[in-house]
């Protein structure tokens, strides 16, 4: 069978279903290496065939996320293949990509964060509009370790004084109620008595309001919690930092593993379960160099 020309037609079909163009340049590179070592090598375009291409690129160092890609390849043009009829079975279904060694979140330090909390502190003060809010933003972020797009979505009914708790939606749209501390309460009250009411001139639900007197949109957010955090150790970082920090931070003072599941609106517990191991990393850290015959 003639696989270049397959090639070809196989790169048609991935342009005509709108895969961008750096994906299908990646795909069609791995095809044509593919097809030119089982050539070199006279194999079929079999599941042993695969295995030898994915076996030789592993031995050249080929890293995990190259050989990830290389295999999702390989499936695609297989299926491809099978669904023309050119071969009678698809062997890409065999075929299993490398476990990707799933990197540990970034988080902020304790005392990093009571820095950055100070100085946010000292701005609002002079109880400027944009102060407070910014101040109420970062404050809700990590006293629950809500999502960004929660946060923005919140409109000031969200709220529940009485009892510190903020009412948000999350993935699949389920409802959660999440508690805040005291310090996030009051910068949330001051925000809403005295910041609020100046922005939100166009009389809008939305918890926070931009200068311009609409909803302050995620990427708003993120620019504001990147410019907090650079001058941390943590560096750019942006708002799922103040989620994993609050997370681990929480782990870190006791609390249950299940409660962190609820707050964070993880579906899987085992989701959750990644913070327990930044935590046992922390530790480490602090043995080692604290510890005089670590």
């Amino acid at each position: 069978m003639g696989l270049d020309r397959e090639q070809s037609v196989f790169v048609d079909r991935l342009r005509a279903r709108g895969v961008s163009e750096n994906t299908i340049k990646a795909y069609s590179s791995d095809v044509a290496d593919l097809l030119g070592f089982l050539a070199d090598r006279e194999l079929e375009l079999d599941l042993d065939g695969l295995r030898e291409w994915m076996y030789a690129i592993s031995e050249a160092g080929a890293t995990k996320s190259t050989l990830a890609r290389k295999t999702s390849s390989a499936k695609a043009f297989s299926s491809f293949l099978y669904e023309r009829g050119e071969l009678d079975a698809d062997p890409g279904l065999r075929l299993r990509a490398p476990k990707l060694d799933r990197p540990l979140p970034k988080v902020a330090s304790e005392a990093s964060l009571a820095g950055v909390f100070e100085s946010l502190i000292s701005r609002a003060e002079s109880m400027e509009a944009s102060a407070l809010r910014d101040l109420a933003a970062i404050e809700l972020l990590y006293a629950t370790g809500m999502r960004v797009s929660e946060l923005a979505a919140l409109d000031v009914d969200s709220f529940d004084f009485s009892r510190n708790l903020v009412r948000v939606r999350g993935k699949g749209n389920k409802e959660r109620m999440l508690p805040f501390g005291d310090s996030a309460a009051a910068a949330i009250r001051d925000y809403v008595a005295k910041g609020r009411p100046e922005l939100n001139e166009k009389q809008i639900d939305a918890f926070l309001i931009s200068s311009r007197g609409k909803r302050v949109g995620v990427r708003q957010v993120y620019a504001l919690v990147a410019n907090v955090l650079s001058a941390t150790p943590t560096g750019r970082a942006g708002p799922h930092t103040l989620r994993h920090s609050a997370a681990t931070h929480l782990l870190d003072h006791g609390a249950d593993l299940r409660a962190v599941q609820e707050i964070l609106g993880h579906s899987s517990l085992a989701t959750t379960q990644i913070y327990t191991h930044v935590s046992v990393e922390r530790l480490r850290n602090s043995f080692e160099q604290a510890h005089p015959r670590a």
